[in-house]
C-alpha cells in the first residue's frame, strides 16, 4: 500500500480541528495487520491529534480529529449529548421509499463484534430517508441519532434492506452484470462486485466549534462510491 497523503485527505481544517475524508480500507486506529492507519498519519500532521470518532474500516467519509485535548473534550461533550449531526449514504437491495423512518430498535453487540436487533441491547436510533430509487436498488440518507456498533447496517437488515456488499448483515455483493442487459464478461475470468466493500459513505459531519459556530463538512464521494452510482444512474 502506498504512503497516503494526508494533506489531501483534509477537507476542513482551523486551529482545532480536522476534518478528513476517510479512504476506504484504511483503519481509523492502530491495526497490527496494517502499515498505516489515521491516528499515526494525523499525528504526523498534528502532534496532539485525537479522533473524536472512528467509521469502520471499509467506510469511507468525514473523520472528525481534534487537534488539541480542549478541542477533543468539547467534541466528546457534544456526542454525549447527541449534538453532532451525522448524514450516510447507503446504496441498498430493492426500491425502498423511506420518508424520514425512525428505527427505534435496541441493538446487542456480541465480544465477536456483530451487532444484532434485541431487547436486550443498548437503545438505537437511526432515521432513513430515501434519496433515489433505481431499477432495483435505492441510495438511501441515513441519520444515526445513536452510535451503536455497526447501528445502520444492523438497522437497515432490520428493514430488509441490507446495504450491497455487507455479507455480514444479508446484503449481496452488486455485479455489472445483473444492471447491463448485455454484459459479457472476458473468458476465463471471474466477475468482481463493483464495489467491494459495504456500500456505505459518512458524506455529512456537523458540529460546534470551539467559538460556538457551527460547522458543516461534506465529503464526496470516494472512486467506488461513485462509480457504483453512476452505474444504477446509466441503467435507470
Amino acid at each position: 500500500m502506498k504512503k497516503i497523503d494526508f494533506q489531501k485527505l483534509i477537507l476542513f481544517e482551523n486551529e482545532d480541528y480536522l476534518v478528513i475524508n476517510k479512504p476506504p480500507y484504511l483503519s481509523s486506529l492502530d491495526d497490527r495487520h496494517e502499515a498505516q492507519n489515521i491516528l499515526d498519519l494525523a499525528k504526523d500532521h498534528t502532534a496532539d491529534a485525537q479522533l473524536c470518532h472512528r467509521l469502520d474500516k471499509e467506510t469511507s467519509g468525514c473523520l472528525v480529529i481534534a487537534k488539541n485535548p480542549e478541542a477533543y473534550r468539547h467534541m466528546a461533550i457534544q456526542f454525549e449529548n447527541r449534538k453532532v449531526s451525522k448524514i450516510y449514504h447507503a446504496v441498498v437491495d430493492g426500491i425502498k421509499e423511506y420518508d424520514h423512518l425512525m428505527v427505534d430498535r435496541n441493538l446487542l453487540a456480541s465480544a465477536k463484534g456483530v451487532a444484532k436487533v434485541s431487547k436486550d441491547g443498548k437503545p438505537a436510533q437511526t432515521i432513513f430517508h430515501t434519496v433515489k430509487t433505481y431499477r432495483a436498488h435505492s441510495l438511501i440518507e441515513c441519520k444515526p441519532i445513536t452510535g451503536r456498533l455497526h447501528q445502520i447496517r444492523v438497522h437497515l437488515a432490520y428493514l430488509q434492506s441490507p446495504i450491497c456488499g455487507d455479507e455480514l448483515y444479508g446484503g449481496k455483493p452488486l455485479y455489472l452484470s445483473s444492471l447491463k442487459r448485455r454484459f459479457n464478461l472476458k473468458k476465463d475470468t471471474e466477475e468482481l462486485p463493483i464495489m467491494q466493500r459495504v456500500s456505505l459513505h459518512a458524506f455529512t459531519i456537523g458540529f460546534e466549534g470551539l467559538d460556538g459556530k457551527e460547522i458543516t463538512v461534506n465529503a464526496p464521494y470516494p472512486k467506488d462510491f461513485q462509480v457504483l452510482v453512476q452505474q444504477l444512474e446509466k441503467t435507470n
